[in-house]
């Protein structure tokens, strides 16, 4: 009640002596631990308090006092006002503007306590109110006994998506990754030492990723087979198994040409799958893909900025080949969204360079300027340097510390020649490289040979300008000069189980855009012929006029899955070579001998199946009145081709044992064009920032307007 409360705030005030604030204990009747609690304070001098020492009275030990709720809360309010360490004083209404003695100093023991119990003490409950009346104590709850406890320091938490910090409270850098160093440019490389995967284990895909960094970074041709060839040597013996998807992952394959297995992801699914991962727009992506004109970089620093909440699985180059290749094979109407969801549950786990070159790999383009023949060499000097088909670990790290500069070369091009001519005959890796790990490179020409169902490089001819320029190059040899025809270049196979296929120059399987080429062809065989491989010519055909028709009519012609009684351009095909008959290859034979073979063996179908047209001659004037009968008959000009000396079918080789002679290069018969810039477009790769084309046009009176024209793309500087 109030009264209670006045007389217990009278009590306090007037027996309270001034001590330090130790809490009260009160014992049992007899027990003296309680008088131990209350010492006299020493007498103060300087004291500007007229008050005087009051006597010490000692609390009665078994009346416990119950105070009001009011007075706790007084109490409480008194005990949050005082400053921290500060000891408390207690006033009447009646002394309020009255000064206190000062506090006497403590002993030793009695600071120490009182530092400790600051220390431990961080934020007091409501609840708990010290109890300093004179003479009064309050019994304390099992609750109240165990908050007495000091609580343990807190520990800090940190934010998941912040960073990480050490002990002193500074940033803490993450563990470094052993692949964010591999260096394949070393000049002093070690297969296995400098390798950060061991024997046995997938080569992470960070491998390959550096290794076509470093290559991007140079210039050199030399030193990018050096690279490549490096990180290939630490394939070879640590995981041979991983050799083939690099070597197609280093050439943005995914299976030979004639497979035809391609990606198909559109610039836009990449867009969207780099903005859906990271969390930015397509606008913002489509922005930095035009300022920077490479879809790899944007990606790359796109997902430098991102982190994830479980660190996924490193890539490896078997997984990543694997995963592309199940891209390339999907198809239906929901085959877009599984395959931005695969692209994306591997760009999540990309690591540094890696989202770079995933993403160009996916766009079709790598942009590193590493051609196939640059590949093939470096697998011939990772071949010669640590030769395959050893145990682990390889008695042979290094052979050209063993020999000399001299021998090493020699030993090079020797191996190279064998994988690049093998790779013309039979270019299929799936092929090669499983025998260069089993048997080495030597073997290559017994196992991988020419063979039907497996199309070839074709070989190319040199253009030239004129008909002296022809004469002067075979003077003293015999050749013979073919109409070059205005088609499409179709090599044509029938295999010994009489299959028939039809593939491109750029080995390119166009079988079914030439059903009616297919049924055509048992027509002319001859009855000895079991298997062969035909060079020849498909020209769009007016059966009308009996008469050639240009190549923009043929290439009006469906392009795949053509049914042979809707076609609406016929051809007709122009036999000019041989170059396997019977399980015999012919390439190594003089021009001469096969087209003997070529006419002995096949006959012609008048305006399906015939031989082109050609004429053997020497002299100037023939050569001319040749080229004008072959202007006249549709024809873009003249093939001069030797007959018997160094006359052997050039693989994939554009060779000046074939001449083209075209009227477009001939001086006088072409005209020049005078046209204005309407229109540029943005360069990608190398031409990034730079206008990578113009589009064209000429000017029209009548309309008093410019037409488009053309889209020229080379031609001029950067």
């Amino acid at each position: 009640s109030p009264k209670e409360e006045s007389s217990c705030s009278s009590q306090q005030i007037s027996t309270s002596p001034l001590r330090t604030p130790k809490r009260i204990t009160g014992g049992k009747s007899g027990d003296s631990s309680g008088d131990e609690d209350f010492k006299q304070l020493p007498n103060d001098s300087e004291s500007d308090s007229p008050m005087e020492e009051a006597e010490v009275i000692e609390p009665a030990k078994d009346i416990p006092v119950k105070k009001s709720k009011a007075s706790t809360k007084s109490e409480i309010k008194d005990k949050k006002s005082t400053p921290k360490g500060a000891t408390k004083k207690k006033t009447s209404p009646k002394s309020k503007l009255s000064q206190f003695k000062k506090q006497p100093s403590k002993s030793a023991k009695e600071t120490s306590e009182e530092k400790k119990s600051d220390e431990v003490k961080t934020e007091e409950k409501s609840d708990q109110v010290e109890k300093e009346d004179n003479g009064c104590t309050e019994e304390k709850s099992p609750k109240e006994e165990s908050e007495k406890v000091p609580s343990p320091k807190k520990k800090q938490i940190h934010s998941f998506f912040g960073v990480k910090k050490d002990k002193d409270g500074k940033p803490s850098a993450p563990p470094a990754d052993p692949g964010a160093s591999y260096d394949p440019s070393k000049s002093k490389y070690h297969p296995i030492e400098d390798a950060f995967w061991k024997h046995g284990e997938k080569v992470p895909y960070l491998a390959l990723a550096r290794t076509l960094e470093e290559v991007e970074g140079v210039k050199a041709r030399l030193k990018m087979i050096e690279i490549l060839s490096n990180y290939l040597r630490s394939v070879v013996v640590l995981s041979p198994d991983d050799l083939l998807p690099s070597v197609y992952l280093c050439l943005n394959k995914l299976a030979p040409a004639y497979h035809s297995l391609e990606l198909g992801v559109a610039d836009t699914t990449l867009y969207k799958t780099i903005a859906q991962t990271t969390g930015r727009s397509v606008a913002q992506i489509k922005s930095d893909v035009a300022a920077a004109g490479d879809v790899g970089i944007v990606a790359e620093q796109s997902k430098s900025t991102q982190r994830v909440m479980f660190k996924p699985a490193p890539l490896t180059v078997r997984g990543v080949f694997d995963k592309l290749k199940e891209i390339a094979q999907m198809s239906g109407q929901a085959s877009m969204g599984k395959k931005v969801d695969k692209i994306q549950s591997m760009f999540v786990a990309c690591r540094f360079s890696e989202a770079r070159f995933l993403m160009r790999s996916l766009a079709g383009k790598l942009r590193i300027g590493l051609a196939e023949q640059s590949v093939l060499q470096a697998i011939a000097l990772a071949c010669v340097t640590t030769p395959p088909c050893q145990g682990f670990p390889p008695e042979k790290i290094n052979v050209a510390s063993t020999m000399s500069a001299e021998a090493f070369k020699s030993r090079l091009d020797e191996e190279a020649l064998i994988i690049k001519t093998t790779y013309c005959e039979c270019p299929n890796y799936d092929m090669i490289i499983p025998v260069i790990l089993r048997e080495g490179v030597k073997a290559l020409p017994q196992h991988c040979r020419l063979t039907p169902g497996i199309p070839l490089k074709p070989m190319l001819a040199h253009p030239t300008k004129g008909v002296s320029e022809v004469l002067q190059r075979f003077d003293g040899l015999k050749f013979t000069c073919e109409w070059k025809y205005d088609g499409e270049r179709a090599q044509i196979h029938l295999s010994e189980d009489g299959k028939v296929s039809v593939y491109s120059r750029n080995q390119e399987d166009n079988t079914s855009k030439y059903p009616d080429i297919v049924g055509r062809l048992p027509s002319c065989l001859g009855s000895e012929v079991k298997s062969c491989v035909l060079d020849t010519e498909a020209v769009a055909w007016d059966c009308v006029n009996k008469r050639i028709q240009p190549f923009q009519v043929l290439s009006t012609r469906k392009k795949k899955d053509c049914k042979e009684d809707e076609i609406k351009v016929q051809v007709c095909v122009y036999m000019f070579d041989l170059l396997y008959l019977n399980g015999e290859p012919l390439v190594q034979r003089p021009l001469a001998e096969r087209r003997k073979l070529l006419k002995e063996n096949f006959r012609q179908v008048e305006e399906q199946l015939v031989f082109a047209t050609s004429l053997d001659t020497t002299t100037m004037e023939e050569v001319q009145d040749f080229l004008e009968e072959s202007v006249k008959g549709n024809c873009e000009g003249l093939m001069v081709k030797t007959l018997e000396s160094d006359a052997t079918y050039e693989i994939a080789k554009r060779s000046r044992n074939w001449l083209k002679l075209k009227k477009d290069y001939l001086d006088g018969v072409g005209d020049t064009l005078d046209l204005v810039v309407v229109g540029g477009y943005f360069g990608k790769g190398k031409r990034a920032g730079l206008y990578g084309g113009f589009l064209l046009a000429c000017y029209h009176p009548d309309t008093e307007e410019y037409q488009s024209v053309c889209k020229l793309g080379t031609g001029f500087s950067d």
